[in-house]
């Protein structure tokens, strides 16, 4: 059984949209990773109203809700079964999350493991094939 998450105030994103790169579609060169700009006459860096948004501190999110996913929890990599033993006191706030490069024989362990200490896996899964 897996533990209930704690209750915490509602996830807001105050912009899921991306930081485009000025001119970043416009050109095939200019790559959409975001780049502040530094021309003089620039208008997306003089904030000019129409253009663009340029990044800053208030679009960040609350610290209550930062790096949280829509379950509740925080997301925990975990390598080998003794990471798995590292969630027991914290499974209410964090989920493992099994790496990429685990193999499907520990990631049997691992997923059974977790359920043993009622920590949640969020991709329980992957790379777990019953059929040959």
């Amino acid at each position: 059984m897996v533990a209930a998450v704690r209750k915490h105030v509602p996830i807001v994103k105050k912009r899921t949209k991306k930081f485009n790169r000025h001119q970043s579609d416009s050109y095939k060169c200019v790559a959409a990773a975001w780049r502040k700009p530094k021309g003089i006459d620039n208008r997306v860096r003089r904030r000019f109203k129409g253009q663009a948004a340029m990044p800053s501190i208030g679009y960040g999110s609350n610290r209550k809700t930062r790096h949280m996913m829509p379950s509740g929890h925080k997301a925990f990599l975990v390598q080998n079964t003794q990471d798995v033993e590292l969630l027991l006191m914290h499974n209410r706030t964090f989920a493992a999350e099994i790496g990429h490069a685990v193999s499907s024989r520990k990631r049997i362990e691992i997923i059974a493991k977790a359920k043993a200490l009622g920590v949640k896996v969020t991709n329980p899964k992957a790379r777990v094939s019953t059929v040959e």
